[in-house]
């Protein structure tokens, strides 16, 4: 169980606030007599890591902790809950699609629609479902066996580019990591997978356990090893990261795009938030007498992209957001700044109150 600890921040670093996401900062009072806690300085620094946003960031609210990691450092997620399900790294654009081969052996050869960011609707198979559930994933139900297990093509996406762009630009998607071919089934109460190069003959096989500790064990394709990602499953509420989301015109699907500055919440740990429509004086004057119930979503992106805009940059200084954890403690939260003071991405703050 988390415990909920609350320390006074003694200043706000307002330093990382620009005024090209919003043309009146808001004016903060004192942080020991309100108990307002911010994410994003010295004292709680996030390290996105600026445009090219190389981390992931999990954050707790109620422990007031930021766990970075390189987020093209794993492939695949593999569920620890009751079912058995897989998923796949959408902060670097991977996707997969099943062949129908049961035949690791067999040469494989790519295939260009198997990709983010291709404008088709149809490209929506070939990622995981972006409100987050467990069984809406591009790899889909696993077999029980090897003999049934389907070979999948997966294409790992593309790497934590090095090149820093311009100030208000964005470069997230860097070279490909180049692609495998995979199959994964149940086997007892553990996962085993085969992958390969394409073309090879040959292949490794490993047996992937779950961990009730953690929402996913994860796995990288390119080392064949079990790597470190997500804190333990009650211990985070919040991650900035980029992510594979399906985009619309009108209400027509152009498939699955690339998005940065994104924020997902822990719903399969019970985290659920919504919006709110208010400036700041708003947020001040907000209580846990206003928290409405029937609004919170557990869709993983009840946050999402909804705290800010790209085109032009900008951050939303009209709306904040009310948050859950999976104790049921609620937080309010609002973003102060999605820029560092030369005007690049990648440097997020944000303020937030237990109610």
């Amino acid at each position: 169980m988390k415990k909920l600890f609350l320390f006074p921040v003694v200043a706000l670093f307002l330093a990382s606030c620009s005024s090209d996401d919003n043309n009146n900062d808001p004016v903060i009072t004192d942080p020991v007599n309100n108990e307002l806690i911010t994410f994003g300085g010295e004292t709680n620094p996030l390290e996105v890591g600026g445009a090219t946003e190389p981390n992931q960031v999990y954050v707790d609210l109620s422990g007031t902790s930021a766990s970075p990691v390189i987020r093209d450092s794993w492939d695949l997620g593999f569920y620890s809950g009751s079912e058995f399900r897989i998923i796949i790294n959408g902060a670097v654009r991977m996707a997969a699609k099943q062949l129908e081969t049961t035949d690791i052996t067999e040469t494989v050869e790519e295939d260009i629609s198997v990709a983010v960011g291709t404008f088709d609707s149809a490209n929506m198979a070939y990622v995981d479902n972006p409100q987050g559930e467990t069984f809406g994933t591009a790899f889909g139900e696993l077999a029980t066996s090897e003999a049934e297990a389907k070979v999948f093509l997966v294409n790992r996406g593309s790497e934590v580019p090095t090149t820093e762009p311009a100030a208000g630009s964005s470069n997230v998607a860097g070279d490909p990591r180049g692609w495998k071919k995979v199959k994964i089934w149940v086997d007892g109460s553990d996962y085993k997978i085969q992958f390969a190069d394409l073309a090879s003959v040959d292949f490794e096989e490993v047996t992937i356990s779950k961990n009730s500790q953690y929402n996913h064990v994860y796995f990288n394709l390119g080392n064949g090893e079990v790597v470190q990602v997500q804190p333990q499953k009650d211990s985070w509420d919040m991650n900035f990261t980029t992510f594979t989301n399906e985009v619309f015109q009108g209400d027509i699907s152009s498939g699955a795009y690339f998005y940065s500055d994104f924020i997902v919440i822990n719903t399969l740990a019970g985290v659920t938030a919504y919006k709110v429509e208010g400036g700041q004086d708003t947020f001040d004057a907000f209580t846990a007498l206003d928290v409405v119930p029937s609004e919170f979503s557990d869709d993983q992106r009840a946050i999402g992209s909804e705290w800010r805009n790209v085109t032009p940059v900008q951050l939303y200084d009209d709306v904040f957001f009310v948050l859950k954890d999976s104790e049921g403690n609620l937080f309010k939260i609002k973003f102060i700044s999605m820029l560092d003071t030369e005007g690049h991405r990648g440097f997020p703050l944000f303020q937030y109150q237990l109610l």
